[in-house]
């Protein structure tokens, strides 16, 4: 781990033009630019607030508010996952003409994704304004909860990112993994009230976006704690696949460009 933190310092800046650079050209040729950023993830909401709040008289409380937390929590992790897959694949031109550790590919990746959630962030926070939701101090747990989420998403996306090299089929089955991950982690819904029982208590320890989701709800709508338990258990887990995910890209890097 020691050459990993040495090659982020390193190649640090390098990461953050990438990130710019990524964000400047998906907006370049659109004539709304980077307001996408800001329609996109609302419209979404309004849809899923349409649907199963109108539709399927969902009563939870704020439930704009809580429906677009669990959208920005989980397009992070969605993106992230899927966004590593085919990254070195898709970076083939840089990897097999310049020497760059292949996990700067994702960590500039990464800073696209966090700019996002950021701008969704600040909509939630918007939103909350609106609709009246009291602002307490306990809307500061959303940075060691967001921390802990992007460790561990990061971790994920390392072992991916090898994987994807080697397996052609991998992102198929990552994204049909994900579509059936995203209606069992609660978007839309409270798993406690709606589920309860056994079957919630799982889904919110066994899925971790679900816990996430649940753990920023509690600091920005129900003024609570979160479980630093449950955040030091994933925080453990997330650390445990960094160190095992740096270790594959080190052992296999070199036979990267050999087999794309």
């Amino acid at each position: 781990m020691k050459r990993f933190f040495k090659n982020i310092k390193k190649y640090y800046n390098y990461a953050v033009r990438s990130a710019k650079a990524e964000l400047k050209s998906e907006v370049a040729d659109s004539y709304l630019n980077w307001l996408w950023w800001i329609i996109e993830p609302l419209c979404f909401m309004l849809v899923y607030a349409f649907v199963f709040g109108t539709l399927f008289k969902h009563k939870e409380e704020y439930f704009l508010v809580f429906i677009f937390i669990g959208l920005t929590a989980w397009e992070f992790f969605n993106r992230m996952l899927k966004g590593s897959v085919k990254l070195i694949i898709n970076n083939r031109d840089l990897v097999t003409k310049v020497y760059i550790p292949k996990y700067i590919l994702l960590v500039a990746k990464s800073f696209t994704y966090l700019f996002k959630m950021m701008i969704s962030f600040g909509i939630t926070f918007i939103l909350m304004i609106v609709m009246k939701v009291p602002f307490t101090l306990n809307i500061l747990y959303c940075i060691p909860i967001l921390i802990v989420l992007y460790i561990l998403s990061f971790g994920i996306g390392l072992i991916l990112m090898n994987l994807g090299v080697f397996l052609d089929d991998l992102y198929n089955f990552i994204n049909i993994g994900l579509k059936l991950l995203f209606y069992l982690s609660g978007v839309f819904y409270n798993i406690k009230t709606k589920i309860g029982g056994t079957a919630a208590y799982y889904m919110l320890r066994v899925n971790p976006i679900a816990f996430f989701m649940q753990e920023f709800r509690k600091s920005l709508i129900y003024a609570k704690a979160p479980s630093f338990e449950g955040l030091a258990f994933w925080l453990f887990i997330g650390l445990i696949l960094c160190a095992y995910g740096v270790h594959l890209i080190h052992k296999n890097e070199n036979s990267y460009a050999k087999v794309i």
